[in-house]
């Protein structure tokens, strides 16, 4: 319990001890914290003093958290309370509140860092989830079977497994749609609800394609096989737990087909149509490799330092472009394929990215803070990376505890040896440190709708089957709290609580 309070403590102390902390640090004079360092250090000390005078301006006050406060509250009441007002002008709520931030950020603060940064990432995230929704949706899967729990079970399993190999986006929309009619007369929102808890975020957990913010970490230098190395038991366990917990309530709640007379109909047989599109899968997961931060020659935008892919991004929307354009139309029809889930996403996430810049920044500076740095623990930095992760993005979240956790160690995320070295234990607990950032992120990120990309798209594509979708409170009350929660907390429990 302590840890876990510690980890709230590291989350709310940016509204109280970072105001306070800072106002202490300009009442000091410099010079007292200066004399007891080496000569070196006192011009590193001085050097931060003055970067840190110099990029003031640049924080985000409180205050601008709003907007995002207040799109999360329309996401989750809109289609409860609102339904027609939402679903007619929801890119517009979105888009007006993200460029209140981006405005604030740009005009006042000064500050194009930031809005730069976010429409990078918002550009990678949407090109990747397109691509792979739009590539996916010209596979048509038939599976002409029984629908059983132990049938159901079996499929969940195969996507968490197929979810490291063409990412849980991908794993998502090829899956869901035969989900559903391997369910049709029997499906209920809990099949969705297990099925974004399995295959779209905890099923990624084991390689870089695996979920995005594991392949971003891959990116800043984390060894291709390290989270395959630390993060199966925690993978097998959740995984196992979850498929128990499935096969009873779908025994117990499903629909009864005992008494099924037409047995004979179901010829046990699988059926794929538009398997070419396998090949357009194939060249995005290749070219998320394409990053100009790990390989020189690929070529990139170059912004204060910092080098921007657009090759990749390019290559992902012209997969989705041609992979629709010349899509076998039998599994077009027969995936009753349409592009509202992927608009709705892309959406509701320019909102997302463009306003919870402030609110990961301020979380940022106080994990980076001595008060900060004093909370970070491997307990501490599963909780908190696993809180944020189910409310934001789970990709920025993941990179900004990372940052945090290195910082409190004397190392920067961006120095690619450094960031190896961290994964490879070099620094005190690192490795141990970053597993729990990383099966945080991945698994936190199904506590809610937004928690991870592929969410909101099963969630789209569940209602236009027609499956009455739990609202974003309902979701967390009636299945998140009570099945996923448990689950955290026991991998908590069994890894990290008593180390």
């Amino acid at each position: 319990m302590k840890n876990f309070i510690a980890a709230i403590a590291l989350l709310i102390g940016i509204l109280f001890v970072l105001p306070s902390s800072e106002a202490h640090a300009q009442a000091d004079p410099q010079t007292e914290q200066i004399d007891s360092l080496t000569q070196t250090d006192k011009i590193q000390s001085v050097a931060a003093h003055i970067h840190d005078d110099a990029h003031d301006h640049h924080d985000a006050p409180v205050w601008l958290v709003i907007p995002f406060v207040l799109l999360l509250l329309m996401i989750a009441t809109g289609p409860l309370f609102y339904e027609h007002f939402w679903h007619h002008n929801y890119p517009k709520v979105a888009v007006g509140l993200a460029i209140i931030v981006v405005f604030y950020y740009l005009f006042v603060l000064g500050n194009a860092h930031g809005p730069v940064h976010a429409l990078a990432e918002y550009v990678q995230f949407i090109a990747l989830l397109a691509s792979l929704y739009i590539a996916s949706g010209g596979i048509l899967i038939e599976i002409d079977k029984k629908s059983t729990p132990l049938a159901n079970v079996s499929i969940l399993l195969i996507g968490a497994l197929i979810s490291n190999l063409i990412g849980t986006t991908g794993a998502s929309m090829l899956l869901i749609r035969p989900f559903i009619r391997l369910n049709r007369g029997n499906i209920q929102a809990y099949h969705i609800i297990f099925f974004i808890f399995m295959v779209s975020n905890i099923g990624g957990s084991l390689t870089p394609i695996g979920d995005p913010p594991l392949f971003l970490g891959f990116l800043k230098g984390i060894p291709f096989f390290w989270t395959l190395e630390h993060n199966w038991p925690a993978w097998i366990i959740a995984l196992a737990i979850l498929s128990t917990v499935f096969y009873f309530v779908d025994k117990k709640f499903g629909k009864s087909q005992e008494d099924d007379l037409e047995e004979a109909a179901y010829t046990n047989k699988f059926g794929l149509i538009g398997a070419k599109n396998f090949i357009w899968l194939a060249i995005v997961i290749g070219s998320v490799f394409l990053d100009p931060n790990v390989i020189e020659w690929v070529p990139a935008i170059r912004y204060d330092g910092q080098k921007f892919s657009f090759l990749r991004e390019i290559i992902m929307l012209s997969v989705a472009y041609f992979s629709f354009r010349y899509a076998d139309q039998k599994a077009i029809k027969g995936n009753e394929f349409n592009f509202e889930p992927i608009r709705e996403v892309a959406f509701i996430f320019i909102g997302i990215f463009g306003t919870m810049m402030p609110a990961l920044e301020l979380v940022g500076n106080f994990a980076k803070s001595p008060d900060g740095a004093a909370l970070i623990t491997h307990n501490t930095l599963y909780w908190g990376t696993g809180i944020l992760s189910g409310f934001l993005d789970n990709a920025p979240t993941y990179l900004n505890f990372l940052a945090a956790a290195m910082a409190s160690q004397g190392a920067e995320i961006s120095n690619v040896s450094q960031v190896k070295d961290f994964a490879m234990d070099m620094y005190d607990d690192s490795a141990f440190e970053l597993m729990a950032i990383s099966i945080a992120a991945v698994f936190f990120g199904a506590m809610t709708y937004i928690g991870n990309g592929p969410n909101f798209m099963v969630k789209s594509i569940a209602e236009q089957s027609g499956i009455k979708m739990p609202s974003f409170f309902g979701y967390i009350i009636r299945f998140s709290i009570p099945i996923l929660l448990p689950v955290l907390i026991i991998t908590w429990l069994i890894f990290f609580a008593f180390v």
